[in-house]
C-alpha cells in the first residue's frame, strides 16, 4: 500500500468512527401527521420550532426527527408507529388524534406527546378508573370552547324562515367529532336554532354530502373539530360559496381558508407547547413532572373578505387573519 492510499484509508476510518461518536446520543423523534392537510401541518411548525429553541435542531444534529404522513391511511399509520417503535425513538410526537391513539396503542413505554388531539377521555384511551396512559403527553383540547364559536353565529345572521337552520357534516369514527355534535345540539335547543347534521365517512365523500346539506336550505355551515372536514374544507368552503352560504368554525385555522371567523385553538401554538414539553422530557430523559396538559392559546379570528362577502360585521376583539 503506498502512502496516498494509506492517507484515504485512514481519512475514511476516521470519517466512520467520527459519524459515529457524533451520532451516538443524538436523541431520535418520531413524528406522524395522520393525514396532509396545510392547518394541521402548522402544529408540526410549532413543535420543530419549539424544540429548536430548546438547543434541539436538525441543522445543529443535536435531534434526528423520522418524520411520517399516513395520508388519511390507517393501515399506513400503523406501520409508521411501528417503525418508530423498530427504531427506538426517544419518544414519538402525534398529531390528531388518530395518531395519538395508534401509538397508544402500539407502545406502553415510549413517551407520546400529542397536538391536535382532544383530551383522553374523548380518544377513549383512559382505564376503569378514568386514568390516562402513563405514557401520554403534550396537549389536549376540550369542548367547552366550541360553546363561543357556535353562539356567535345567532348574533351575527338572521334566520330566512323563522328559525335559524345551521348545518354540520362529521366523522361517527372520530370521538370529539360525534361528542361535539351532540354538544352543539343542546346548545342549538337553548339558542332557538335547528341543527341538520349528516355523517360523512372519508373527505372523499365530503362534496356530496355537503350538497345534500345545502339542499336542506340552511342559513349557515358550521365546521366542528373534525378531521374529516379538515381534510376536505376547500371542497365545503366551495359548495357553501356556490350556495351563498356562510361558513362558521371552533377551528381557527380554518378561517384563513375560508370561513367567517372563530375562536378555537391556535395550532401552531398548540404545536409549540407541545414541543416544549418534549423539549423538557429531551433534556432531562425523565418524565418525573410532566403531565399532558390543556390548550393554552386560543384566538378570535375572522376573515375580513369572507365576512365583507357576506356582509358580516364582526364584533370587536376578533383579529383579522390575513
Amino acid at each position: 500500500m503506498n502512502y496516498r492510499n494509506y492517507f484515504y484509508l485512514v481519512l475514511v476510518l476516521f470519517c466512520l468512527v467520527s459519524c459515529k461518536s457524533t451520532d451516538k446520543g443524538v436523541p431520535v423523534v418520531g413524528f406522524v401527521d395522520a393525514f396532509e392537510d396545510a392547518t394541521i401541518a402548522q402544529a408540526r411548525g410549532g413543535f420543530t420550532d419549539a424544540l429548536k429553541k430548546n438547543g434541539f435542531s436538525e441543522g445543529d444534529k443535536t435531534v434526528k426527527i423520522i418524520y411520517r404522513n399516513a395520508q388519511g391511511d390507517n393501515p399506513a399509520l400503523t406501520q409508521i408507529v411501528n417503525y418508530f417503535i423498530s427504531e427506538k425513538v426517544k419518544l414519538m410526537a402525534t398529531s390528531t388524534t388518530v395518531a395519538t391513539v395508534s401509538a397508544l396503542q402500539r407502545s406502553k413505554d415510549i413517551p407520546v406527546f400529542m397536538m391536535v388531539s382532544p383530551v383522553p377521555e374523548r380518544m377513549n384511551v383512559v382505564d376503569a378508573s378514568g386514568k390516562a396512559p402513563a405514557n401520554l403527553f403534550g396537549v389536549a383540547e376540550e369542548l367547552a370552547y366550541i360553546d363561543t364559536s357556535f353562539t356567535l353565529i345567532p348574533k351575527l345572521l338572521k334566520p330566512k324562515n323563522g328559525k335559524l337552520i345551521v348545518g354540520m357534516i362529521y366523522n361517527q369514527a372520530e370521538p370529539q367529532s360525534a361528542d361535539a355534535l351532540q354538544r352543539i345540539k343542546s346548545l342549538a335547543a337553548a339558542n332557538n336554532i335547528i341543527v341538520e347534521a349528516l355523517p360523512v365517512n372519508a373527505s372523499a365523500d365530503a362534496q356530496i354530502v355537503t350538497q345534500s346539506l345545502l339542499s336542506k336550505n340552511i342559513d349557515a355551515f358550521f365546521a366542528n373539530p373534525d378531521n374529516t372536514v379538515f381534510a376536505a374544507f376547500e371542497t365545503i368552503v366551495k359548495n357553501c360559496n356556490q350556495k351563498n352560504v356562510p361558513i362558521f368554525t371552533s377551528e381557527a385555522g380554518l378561517v384563513k381558508r375560508g370561513a367567517v371567523a372563530a375562536f378555537g385553538a391556535d395550532i401552531y401554538q398548540w404545536g409549540y407547547q407541545a414541543g416544549e414539553q418534549a423539549a423538557k422530557y429531551l433534556k432531562t430523559g425523565k418524565t418525573e413532572g410532566l403531565n399532558w396538559e390543556m390548550v393554552k392559546v386560543r384566538k378570535r379570528v375572522y376573515n375580513p373578505e369572507v365576512a365583507k362577502k357576506y356582509a358580516i360585521t364582526v364584533p370587536s376583539g376578533f383579529e383579522a387573519v390575513k
